[in-house]
């Protein structure tokens, strides 16, 4: 489908021939990306860049697409800079901000609020997060990096690792997957923390194989990939109970080597903090800067398809 002036909530959005398109199109984008060519295809336009939960990829790399393409970029960081501390709706926010810039993209701890936004406005929303629930641009480039990385996204075994509760990262990306032929999903994780019903209803529903596994060594045996994943720990409601997760599943060259797994892909939407050791950082696999880098082509593509534009 088209996504000329549309706005993007969620990865349910999007079948395989959109997700070819974009990753062909993220391709051109890529020497704007790094600068090796310009592009005023944006020219005149202008991004509201909304975040008010802390980000700095997903803020950045919006805005450096946007500004790579020759348009123009306003920010607003955190909820205490926005009228909303004074107790404006997010609604009545958006419906005012939507009259000085032609798109938007929000990021806001409350699940479901990219599309509250969408809903009362007339520019294009786009979800760079909205709580525990989706993210759908971060699964977008993590899809591109495992075409790029892999060569091929059909028939891969992905360990999804560490909180996958409250990670959303991994629930787009889950579902994602669903556009895909032959993709197998095992989930690493404390039980407290295990993969969603509402999301594994989904992969049921489309039939993506998946399963859970208790050593991280035995899942990393058998995978062609890893995505770690933090512990939300500002998720709980009580620091403390999430401090004992703690270090529950740590990816590092050890491991990796009692696996026999050292060429194995590794992928994490950072920040890292426990879970992924610095001493894997020289292994080919280690995707994960990579990774980071893809958000600004895959971002652009967006920009290009909604504005219905050539990088």
């Amino acid at each position: 489908m088209s996504l000329r002036s549309t706005s993007i909530v969620s990865v349910s959005q999007f079948d395989r021939p959109d997700l070819e398109r974009l990753f062909a199109l993220a391709d051109r984008c890529a020497p704007v990306a790094r600068g090796e060519r310009a592009s005023r295809a944006l020219d005149g336009r202008l991004l509201a860049n909304l975040f008010f939960e802390p980000s700095t990829r997903t803020r950045l790399s919006f805005g450096s697409a946007f500004r790579r393409l020759g348009g123009s970029v306003e920010t607003t960081v955190g909820m205490q800079f926005s009228s909303m501390a004074k107790g404006e709706t997010l609604e009545d926010t958006i419906r005012v901000i939507d009259g000085y810039a032609d798109v938007l993209v929000l990021r806001h701890p409350d699940v479901g609020a990219a599309r509250r936004a969408a809903s009362v406005a007339r520019h294009p929303v786009i979800n760079a997060g909205d709580g525990p629930g989706e993210h759908p641009t971060q699964a977008l480039l993590d899809a591109f990096t495992l075409r790029n990385e892999c060569g091929r996204i059909d028939g891969l075994r992905i360990a999804l690792v560490g909180d996958l509760r409250y990670g959303r990262t991994v629930h787009s990306l889950a579902r994602l997957l669903t556009r895909f032929d032959d993709v197998e999903l095992v989930f690493v994780s404390p039980p407290q923390l295990a993969m969603p019903k509402s999301v594994t209803d989904v992969l049921d529903a489309r039939g993506l194989r998946w399963s859970t596994a208790d050593s991280l060594v035995d899942a990393l045996r058998t995978a062609d990939v890893a995505y770690v994943t933090r512990l939300q720990a500002e998720r709980f409601d009580d620091p403390a109970q999430a401090a004992r997760f703690i270090g529950s599943y740590v990816v590092n060259r050890a491991l990796l080597e009692e696996a026999g797994r050292t060429d194995i892909t590794l992928l994490h939407p950072l920040p890292r903090l426990h879970d992924l050791s610095t001493d894997v950082d020289d292994l080919p696999g280690a995707a994960f800067f990579r990774q980071a880098h893809n958000g600004v082509p895959i971002r652009m593509a967006l920009f290009c398809e909604i504005f219905g534009v050539e990088p």
